[in-house]
């Protein structure tokens, strides 16, 4: 009797910890920030990107785009504008500052790469 008593007691603890666990992981999921949004294509003229996604896609361009960097932009930064197109290389110039980044020669890369976009309208 002692002994059902005591396997009683040790299911209803372990079905207590499992129910706080699966609480508090709930709860912990929904103090996290949600994932950033995708913006819908004609927001940013059919660039499907988010600006974060975008500038990660721009990381082989990094030293083309150094303030007063004389570094002319790689093959795969070249294949990464293209890649991107315009409207996405529109969104990242009228995003936020980023440090490290001369945005002037970061507008002027579809033409050091040949890519022949038009200029964006940057919004300052």
């Amino acid at each position: 009797m002692m002994k059902t008593m005591g396997v009683r007691l040790a299911m209803a603890l372990l079905m207590i910890i499992t129910v706080l666990t699966i609480v508090i992981a709930q709860q912990a999921d929904l103090q996290q920030p949600p994932p950033p949004p995708m913006l819908p294509e004609e927001e940013v003229g059919g660039c499907s990107r988010t600006f974060f996604s975008a500038l990660v896609q721009l990381i082989p361009c990094r030293a083309a785009v150094a303030p007063f960097s004389p570094i002319p932009p790689t093959e795969m930064c070249c294949s990464a504008v293209v890649t991107l197109g315009r409207p996405c290389l529109c969104l990242l110039a009228n995003g936020p500052p980023l440090s490290g980044i001369d945005r002037s020669m970061a507008l002027q890369l579809p033409q050091r790469c040949s890519a022949n976009f038009p200029p964006c309208d940057v919004i300052n």
